[in-house]
């Protein structure tokens, strides 16, 4: 992602349209709520039905050039119009339309550079499918999307959706926008020639006097016609901006970890070398990525309901006065007033960053950019242990919640990672402390992979994908089993010589949810996962391998705990009955997903022998309850282990513990 840079972090926030409450799916069960299918399309923040966008943010857009009350001139108005066009082709090479465009969302940097806004709404809300109000802005549609007339989903006297809009709708909206620069002056009414609208407005002589390249792109723009109007990727062609397009150099993807070519393949340096160092008032901050410094916000007491509710955007009703008039036998209801937070608000709230920066005021520029020096030692000590040694000691819950250490931590791991491989036993040593949140990126192996053709295995990852985290919003949202499926069919269809065996659901859950726009990656590190930790488990006939795995973790709990083997033992519960689970998921099926992720963050330090410890720990934990019970009262009690709350700390110390004893026992054994 980005650098903050100059931008600011703006929030804005709307309702999902509400589903009614007596309608099933076809599966009888009930329907997916708009708002995880929006959560599900675009990662935002969701405050039970309200959604909040937290975004890259500038104050000044267009509107501020026309409240000027100045005609901008032809040279701005073509710059405008490349920029925004190279915006709209970049969204058009991923499948996306903007169908918002107005002079609020096209926004401007402290440069003048345009930074399209609100970009995703027409997608996340499936093309204004799922809410109550209209994405678009009457003024800048195209004529063919108002003759299609307004489409909501809780409407039932609406059958059919309209068809969603193309890049030409775009178009059109550019071209409104322009002339509005040209003529300093704001649509009511369209038509589809420049003159028309000239004569409309009386700002004829105007249109006359501008150049004849900037005439001809608002002719092109404004075609009536949709299939005569041309494409962004057309106009960007056009020899309308020959004079222009050289001053532009072609977008670069921003390196990513793990990506194929170099990071310095485009390094372009400046004329004046000094410029490098010219200090910037000591803004560290603005280097680092939105999504970290948005992570940091939030550490430090951001709170964005309170900053929505302090602009008003949020305001509370009481209950009473949202009550119907009067309501039938059949329970229909009447006279009951349209709640006005269901309609959107466009305003976009900027979260000041005052709060953050005097958290982070004491932090040393250096901390910013660590120097990775060559390892001395061999002793898992951390580097960032030296300022922070007092924080470094404390509970792992609470490390994650101060926010100069997580600075310290993020940036030490993005150092060290894109030192990969040079810096792989660093890394390994920093891991053993803790491991903050980071994003890569492998899509080549992916992407090669047919996740299309029919497998035989299809139809039971269709039965288990709705069940797996069937609570957790994001997973269970369309397109999260949309993900579901496409990265587990393309683990199967790369491992011809093993199969889908239930319990692969499962285990594939905290990678998706970890790297949910990222599919590749979450198929990179499952692929990677499962042959350490779960080698063989799912070949065709994987009865002698679990086997042998259950035999060694008897002996194990044998060697911990004799007392409570020969309990276990004789009133014949044995690991088959209730540990098949456990490492056939690895744990995903007895823990919940956020604390699987801080046990994985423990496991992933050890061998392939560390899921027994974790087991064994696990039956520590439940020591004195399953000596005092037998047979039945054992099953119950691990049919309901899911459910049951644990002390993850206390396992991982037992995991460690374990492990340690092994290991010594192991080596005493040998010498």
């Amino acid at each position: 992602m980005q650098p903050l840079r100059d931008a600011e972090l703006g929030a804005s926030t709307f309702f999902a349209s509400p589903l009614p409450h007596d309608v099933c799916g076809s599966n009888g069960l009930p329907l997916t709520p708009n708002s995880f299918k929006i959560l599900g399309r675009f990662q935002i923040l969701k405050t039970h039905e309200r959604l909040v966008i937290v975004a890259e943010h500038y104050e000044k857009s267009l509107k501020d050039l026309l409240k000027q009350g100045k005609a901008v001139s032809p040279e701005k108005v073509l710059q405008v119009a490349y920029e925004v066009l190279e915006g709209l082709e970049f969204m058009n090479k991923h499948g996306m339309v903007h169908r918002a465009l107005s002079p609020n969302n096209v926004l401007l940097d402290c440069e003048g550079k345009v930074k399209l806004a609100k970009f995703g709404l027409y997608h996340m809300t499936d093309h204004g499918a799922d809410v109550d109000f209209p994405i678009e802005y009457p003024s800048y549609l195209p004529p063919e999307v108002i003759a299609q007339g307004c489409f909501y989903s809780s409407d039932p006297s609406i059958i059919e959706a309209p068809l969603p809009s193309g890049p030409k709708t775009d178009v059109w909206s550019l071209g409104v926008l322009l002339f509005e620069l040209c003529v300093v002056r704001s649509q009511r009414c369209m038509d589809d020639i420049i003159t028309v609208l000239g004569e409309e407005h009386g700002c004829s002589d105007t249109i006359k006097e501008l150049p004849e390249n900037v005439q001809a792109l608002l002719r092109k723009c404004l075609t009536f016609l949709p299939a005569k109007r041309p494409t962004p990727a057309e106009l960007l062609g056009d020899s309308v901006f020959e004079s222009i397009s050289c001053q532009y150099t072609p977008y670069q993807s921003p390196w990513r970890l793990f990506a194929a070519s170099p990071r310095c393949a485009h390094l372009q340096l400046p004329e004046d070398i000094s410029e490098l160092w010219k200090d910037d008032g000591g803004n560290y901050l603005a280097e680092r990525a939105i999504d970290e410094v948005f992570h940091l916000w939030c550490l430090a007491r951001g709170d964005l309901e309170k900053e929505l509710t302090n602009q008003e955007i949020i305001q509370s009703k009481p209950p009473i006065c949202t009550l119907p008039k009067f309501i039938l036998e059949d329970a229909e209801s009447f006279g009951q007033g349209r709640d006005r937070s269901f309609l959107l608000d466009d305003t976009t709230v900027t979260l000041s960053l005052n709060q953050l920066k005097n958290r982070l005021k004491y932090v040393a520029g250096k901390t910013y950019y660590p120097l990775l020096e060559d390892e001395q030692s061999s002793l898992p000590q951390s580097n960032s242990s030296n300022e922070l040694s007092a924080t470094i000691t404390l509970p792992l819950i609470i490390r994650e919640r101060d926010t100069e250490y997580q600075l310290t931590r993020i940036v030490l791991f993005d150092r060290l990672l894109k030192a990969y491989p040079y810096k792989k036993n660093q890394i390994w040593k920093e891991a053993r402390v803790d491991i903050p949140p980071l994003l890569g990126d492998i899509q080549s192996k992916y992407d090669g992979i047919d996740k299309d053709t029919p497998i035989p295995s299809d139809r039971q990852i269709e039965v288990d994908i709705p069940r797996c985290h069937q609570y957790d919003e994001l997973l269970s949202s369309p397109l999260g089993q949309i993900k579901f499926r496409r990265v587990l069919k393309a683990w199967v269809v790369s491992h011809p010589d093993l199969v889908y065996w239930q319990g692969l659901d499962s285990l594939c859950a905290p990678f998706l949810y970890l790297n949910f726009s990222n599919e590749a990656l979450a198929y990179a590190c499952m692929s990677a996962f499962i042959p350490k930790y779960l080698y063989n488990f799912f070949l065709k006939d994987n009865s002698h391998v679990i086997q042998e795995y259950l035999t060694v973790f008897s002996q194990i709990i044998a060697f911990h705990d004799p007392e409570l083997s020969n309990h276990l033992n004789e009133i014949g519960f044995i690991p088959d009955l209730y540990a098949i689970p456990w490492f056939l998921t690895m744990f995903t099926h007895v823990f919940p997903l956020h604390k699987i992720f801080h046990l994985w963050d423990t496991l992933l330090l050890g061998n392939s022998s560390f899921p027994f410890c974790i087991g064994v720990a696990i039956l520590q934990q439940l020591r004195d309850r399953l000596l005092a019970s037998g047979f039945n009262k054992c099953i119950l009690l691990f049919s309901d282990l899911p459910g049951k709350s644990h002390h993850l700390v206390s396992i991982n110390l037992h995991c460690k513990l374990i492990f340690l004893q092994s290991t010594l026992s192991f080596y005493s054994k040998s010498t």
